[in-house]
This record gives C-alpha cells, sequence and structure tokens, in this order.
C-alpha cells in the first residue's frame, strides 16, 4: 500500500530590500558636444528612470531608478531633503513621504524640481543655473494644460533646457515592443497600461491616440497593496505593526498571481491538499526567547516552590505579631482586674471595652488565654507543616510580598498537584506563531483590477471599462483594435495576467473572431525603452535649423505658451484652449449707474468684458436688464 506523501510547506521570508545612495556619475565625453545627447526621463508615479539617450550597446539600462517620493522633516532646510534612494527603509518614514503626484498627474511643482535636481546632478551635469541637453519627458494620458504649463515653465525658466519632448509612457512601451516585432507603422492597437495609481485604456488608431475615447480607472498597484494590508491585518491583529505597505508590495510582486476564472480557483482553494500545498508562509522576523514563556517543567515546580516558602514565612511573621499583641493586651486586662479598691476606674474600664459586667471581661480574658497558649503551639510547629491558623489573621493587606499573592492559609506544599511524568506538556512555537498565512490573499488582490467592488470600488473593472470604449467603434475598427491588445506598467506582471484577459476578450467579442493580445518584454521598463529608441530615431533639431517634430524649442514655448505641445506618435493630442480676448467694457450710461448699486455695477461690468463681438447686442440689453 503506497505512503500517502504529505505536501511540502513554503516558508519564505521578506527580503525587506534597504536601498543604497545613487552614485553620482560622471559625464560622458563627447556628451556635450555641438548635439548634446538627450536625457530620457519616465516621470512615473511608483519610480523614476532617467539616463542618456545613448544606443543600446553603450547603456542598456537606466543608470537611476528610484522611487518618486521625498523626505523632509519640519522646518528643515531644503538641501535636507531625502529623495528616492537616499531613504533606505521607507516605512519609519511613512508619514513624512511626499510625492509630486495627485494620482498619476504632477500637481507639486516643487517636489518635481528636487526630483530635477537629483536627476541632473547624479548624472554629472555641472552647469550652473542651465540644463544643455534637450529633455524627453513622460506625462499622464490626457494631461491637463495648466500642468503641462507648469512643467514648461519649470524647464525652460529654471533650467534653461534647449528642446523639451513629452510622451505618455504607455505609447512609448507600445512604440517600442511594435518596433521590435518589426511592424510597419503606422500601428493601430489598443494599449491596457496599468501602473501604481491608475490603470488606462488608450485606443492608437493610425500611430495616434484616441483621446477622446481613452479612459481610466482609478486601480492598480497602491489600491492592490492598500487591500491586501487590510485583509492580513483583519487576519493577523497582533501583528498590525510587522503588515507593512513595503511588504505588501513585495508580497504584490513576488507571491500574487491573476486568476484566469476567479471562482473556479476559488473553489481549488477549498481542497486542504490544495491549500497546503499553494499557501505561502511569510516569516516574520522574531526572537527566540520571549519573557515569562518557554519555561522548563522543573523551572516552574521550583518556582512555585519558591512562592509557597515566602508565604509560609510571611504568615510566621503575622502569627508572631498578633500573639504579642493578644499578650499584651492580656496583661492590661489581668492588672486591671486584680487591682483593689478602685471600683470607680474598674467600671470605667469596663465600659472603654463594651462590656457590661466582670463576668464578661472574666470570659474574654479566658479566649485571649486560650488564643495565646494556640499561638505558642503554632509557632513551635512552625519547623514543620503549616498549622491552621484564623482566617482573620489573612485578612489585612500585605507589606512585603514582592508582588506574590497571598495563598490560602490551608494551602501546603504537599498539597501541590504532582502531574504525571507521562503528560506531553504543549510547547508554543514561536516561528509559526510569526508567520503570515497567504492563500486566497494572492490571488484577491490582483482580482479588484477586474473586479473593483471587492475592495469597496464602486466602478467599472479594466475589461468592462475595455469593452465600453470598443463598443464606441465601427465593427471593422473593433476588429483593428483588438488585433494588437498591447498589456504594459508595473501592475500587468502579474502571473496569469495575459490568459485571464484573453479570457475575458474571448467573452466579450463575437463568436469566431479573431485577437492577439501581447505582453511588454519589460512592462516596467518599456515606457524608458521606448522614450529612449524615440529619442535616437527623432533628433532635436531638424533640417531646416527648427525644432524637429515631437520638440518644444524655446522659442516655442515663447510663442505659443507652456501648454503648447508637438505630437508625435507616442504623445497627447494637443487641443488648445480657445481663449477669446476680452471685448472693452463700454461706459455705463449715467441713469443706469445711478440707479444700481455698487455690487450690480461690477457684476454688468464682468459679464460685458466676457463676452465675444458676437453677442454685443446681447451685452448692450444687460445693464437694461439689471437696471
Amino acid at each position: 500500500m503506497a505512503s500517502k506523501v504529505e505536501p511540502v510547506c513554503q516558508i519564505f521570508s521578506f527580503q525587506d530590500c534597504k536601498t543604497s545612495p545613487d552614485p553620482i556619475f560622471e559625464l560622458p565625453a563627447g556628451y556635450l558636444s555641438s548635439t548634446p545627447v538627450p536625457i530620457v526621463i519616465d516621470n512615473g508615479s511608483f519610480q523614476t528612470r532617467a539616463d542618456w539617450a545613448a544606443a543600446a550597446a553603450e547603456s542598456s539600462s537606466p543608470r537611476l531608478l528610484f522611487r518618486s517620493v521625498a523626505a523632509r522633516s519640519r522646518g528643515a532646510a531644503r538641501s535636507d531633503t531625502q529623495i528616492g534612494n537616499d531613504i533606505p527603509n521607507l516605512e519609519p518614514l511613512r508619514w513624512l513621504l511626499k510625492s509630486q503626484f495627485d494620482r498619476n498627474v504632477v500637481v507639486n511643482f516643487e517636489i518635481q524640481e528636487l526630483m530635477f535636481d537629483y536627476v541632473f546632478t547624479h548624472l554629472g551635469i555641472t552647469s550652473e543655473g542651465s540644463v544643455e541637453h534637450p529633455i524627453v519627458l513622460t506625462e499622464a494620458p490626457c494631461n491637463p494644460l495648466h500642468c503641462r504649463q507648469m512643467m514648461s515653465e519649470l524647464l525652460f525658466e529654471c533650467y534653461q533646457v534647449p528642446h523639451v519632448s513629452y510622451g505618455v509612457d504607455g505609447l512609448y512601451s507600445f512604440y517600442h515592443n511594435n518596433t521590435q516585432r518589426n511592424l510597419q507603422p503606422p500601428h493601430t492597437g489598443i494599449v491596457l497600461s496599468s501602473g501604481y495609481h491608475c490603470s488606462h485604456i488608450l485606443p492608437v488608431i493610425n500611430g495616434r491616440l484616441d483621446a477622446v475615447n481613452c479612459k481610466r480607472v482609478n486601480l492598480a498597484g497602491a489600491q492592490a497593496a492598500s487591500y491586501l494590508q487590510r485583509l492580513l491585518q483583519l487576519k493577523y491583529p497582533g501583528h498590525l505593526a510587522a503588515i507593512t505597505l513595503s511588504r505588501m508590495e513585495e508580497l504584490l510582486h513576488e507571491h500574487s498571481y491573476t486568476a484566469v476564472d476567479y471562482q473556479e480557483e476559488l473553489e481549488k482553494w477549498r481542497s486542504p491538499e490544495f491549500y497546503e500545498r499553494e499557501v505561502h508562509r511569510m516569516q516574520l522576523p522574531f526572537t527566540g526567547k520571549v519573557p515569562g514563556g518557554c519555561v522548563s517543567v522543573e523551572e516552574r515546580q521550583e518556582r512555585r516552590a519558591q512562592q509557597l516558602r515566602r508565604l509560609q514565612e510571611i504568615n510566621a511573621r503575622r502569627r508572631e505579631e498578633k500573639l504579642q499583641q493578644d499578650q499584651e493586651k492580656l496583661d492590661r486586662l489581668l492588672a486591671e482586674l486584680l487591682e483593689d479598691g478602685l471600683l470607680d476606674q474598674f467600671h470605667k474600664s469596663l465600659v472603654e471595652l463594651n462590656m457590661d459586667s466582670a463576668e464578661e471581661l472574666q470570659s474574654y480574658i479566658n479566649k485571649l488565654q486560650l488564643a495565646v497558649e494556640q499561638g505558642r503551639h503554632k509557632l513551635l510547629q512552625s519547623d514543620g507543616a503549616e498549622g491552621k491558623t484564623e482566617v482573620s489573621e489573612l485578612e489585612q493587606p500585605m507589606d512585603e510580598g514582592d508582588g506574590v499573592t497571598l495563598m490560602d492559609p490551608d494551602f501546603s506544599e504537599d498539597t501541590l498537584p504532582e502531574k504525571p511524568a507521562n503528560v506531553v506538556q504543549p510547547v508554543f512555537n514561536m516561528a509559526e506563531y510569526h508567520q503570515l498565512f497567504v492563500g486566497t490573499e494572492r490571488l484577491r488582490c490582483p482580482e479588484i483590477l477586474f473586479q473593483p467592488s471587492l475592495s469597496g470600488e464602486e466602478q467599472m473593472g479594466l475589461m468592462e471599462t475595455l469593452q465600453y470604449v470598443l463598443a464606441r467603434y465601427t465593427p471593422e475598427q473593433q476588429e483593428a483594435l483588438v488585433s494588437n491588445v498591447f498589456l504594459t506598467g508595473g501592475n500587468m506582471q502579474y502571473r496569469g495576467m495575459k490568459e485571464r484577459v484573453e479570457r475575458e476578450l474571448q467573452a466579450m467579442r463575437p463568436f469566431q473572431s479573431h485577437f492577439k493580445v501581447t505582453m511588454a518584454s519589460r512592462p516596467a521598463l518599456d515606457a524608458w525603452y521606448g522614450a529612449r529608441d524615440w529619442a535616437l530615431e527623432h533628433p532635436p533639431v531638424g533640417g531646416g535649423g527648427g525644432a524637429a517634430e515631437g520638440w518644444i524649442s524655446r522659442q516655442d514655448y515663447e510663442e505659443k505658451g507652456g501648454e503648447y505641445l508637438s505630437e508625435h506618435c507616442a504623445s497627447n493630442l494637443f487641443i488648445p484652449m480657445k481663449i477669446t480676448k476680452p471685448v472693452p467694457a463700454r461706459p455705463a450710461e449715467p441713469s443706469v449707474t445711478t440707479s444700481t448699486s455698487t455690487g450690480a455695477t461690477v457684476a454688468v461690468t464682468t459679464v460685458t468684458s466676457a463676452l465675444t463681438a458676437s453677442c454685443s447686442a446681447v451685452a448692450a440689453d444687460v445693464p437694461m436688464v439689471t437696471s
């Protein structure tokens, strides 16, 4: 009969990686020439990646990779700010961390300036007051014009950069992977990009982003980490401090996966064999010796014997004190009783003792004599077993008990129950107590990308939003889009993500329709690689001496404004704001001015100044209405 093979426990330890400060690189020779080498910065909400736009043989990976956070104590100087890898451990400074992002949009430009200072300094740029290199920078899909205006103002006015190019990280990754697959431009497809704070659905038609049908889902890696932290803190309330966000991010990156069929996968976890085989036990750090715990049987018996001896000594001292008090009281009463000729004093003493007659006093004296005799007898036997005493002797508080509670006076060492030697005492396993059993949490947290209701979010999931976006196109356009479904972003790296998207697409597409899902080769880094490839293929200076397509020169910034964007294959769509020039306010008629209050006059002037020339007739009637 074959023996049953027991499942092997999978025990893992948290890496708790601590970062080391980035070195300050030297500026390579030849990078600052007549055509300076561009700097490529992938400005992500989770991580910033920066390096020179050099050929792949010279630089295969970005030199700078650091978290997009800054920590500065209240009242500290600007130079004391810690950025990125300068912070070895984020958890002690979690309450001080600040980011330049609100979700995926840059809004804190003071922190963004510190990030640029960090990047330029560590890349070896030592020029004072200016950066003589073009900048390729990523931005959010459908970035607000005001945010781009502030970013251009920071780069052109503060750093004096010659050229700037903006692009979308997901589209750069799309461009890079299509180039590797030798697909001929213009490319058509739909990009599913999921990062740290948001996920996006970006339809691309003929090489250009269809910004009208872009959609954002406010669920990504940050929400999954927070959800996992809540689940484990509810499951292990004794380890709240050990369940940190940094460890939850590590669990997501290393131990989580996406279920192809969520309900079917949950049913598998009902099986005890499957659970023991697939559960990941995360070992928390702990100390082996716990105060008051893990004590042997012999040590425990010795401690109880010491407590018993201390209690016996305390009881003996109390008996001696009680005996001495009774003896003194007896001697005083006998002296008063034997005195002759002092009847008045005798009756006065009886009244003080609350007694009525000499017979009652005699009875009380006899009781005291008996108590004294018994006390002396017990003291003689105190070296042996503990005798019986009056309960009233132990009712008073104890002064020198050393924190030990008084025991029953009838208790003796002989009454200690002896446990049989063959009884096995349960042993407390400290290592197992400090283990987190991560079971269904491994698939429940990535699932919120498809079912946001699991975490309490009232919005559509990623695939439901994709179906809504596809429904806005004609059947022919839908076929072209789903023929190149591209997955990118750090939150798309879960095992089984591609298979899950294929299954969802098969369920939503018509019968026997064709589609193709492709995963980025390096989902977290391909945005930087795509921006580098684009910068190498599109130099900032065109043939006529002006800025090439996709680049914004300083002259363009001064003439067209900070919100201006030069479009290219991986950029947003530029829709300029049509700000009409205000019409000069006509002087109000005297009769209207006298009959209108000050507030009304201001309101009329504001309204008339905002109207266009085509509405001059309506503007002329406004004073008549207010009067």
